[in-house]
């Protein structure tokens, strides 16, 4: 399923194509699950920041138990940001409507983290990602130095995205078809 906006339309043309096709198709958690499965094991990596997967989003919460799982926590103050916590800790819904750690929560630094698995409503085919416009994860990957793996349905990886400056492509994109690196 292609797509037919071009790199240049605005983003939130390009969210509400992609939240209108993800509407439509079929849960993939288990084909996702099983490649970042293999895929993390061939890395090596045993810390993983994950996510709690939104309505239509692969859930990737299997994962738990043979790595160490973390959460995301946004948090808007100072500044918008997010903060890593431990995967069990996610008990309280967002105002985005996933689980998240509470404000309390012990955190993790990002330095310890090995992979990033990076939830999202589109990718391009070069790891350009699509998120939901609150730049969280645009604000946490400059200062990360492990895997980025941008998790999405086959449908939703499209041929160009708007890129801005300070969008840091992910490295691996897997979908229900498989693990691809980035070019």
């Amino acid at each position: 399923m292609g797509s037919v906006l071009s790199p240049d339309t605005p983003k939130s043309e390009w969210r509400a194509w992609a939240r209108a096709v993800r509407a439509e198709l079929p849960d993939v958690s288990a084909p996702v699950t099983a490649t970042l499965r293999d895929l993390l094991k061939r890395l090596g990596a045993r810390r993983v920041l994950a996510y709690r997967a939104l309505s239509g989003e692969p859930d990737v919460s299997a994962l738990h138990g043979e790595f160490e799982l973390l959460a995301p926590r946004a948090r808007f103050r100072p500044e918008p940001r997010l903060t890593l916590h431990p995967w069990d800790t996610a008990t309280e819904v967002s105002r985005f409507g996933a689980l998240q750690p509470p404000q309390d929560a012990p955190q993790v630094p990002l330095d310890t983290v090995d992979a990033i698995l990076l939830p999202g409503l589109a990718f391009d085919h070069a790891g350009v990602r699509l998120g939901y416009g609150g730049g969280f994860y645009d604000r946490l990957l400059p200062a990360f130095r492990g895997v980025t793996v941008g998790v999405i349905q086959h449908a939703l990886l499209v041929p160009g995205l708007p890129r801005d400056p300070h969008d840091c492509p992910a490295q691996w994109l897997v979908t229900e078809r498989g693990a691809t690196e980035v070019q």
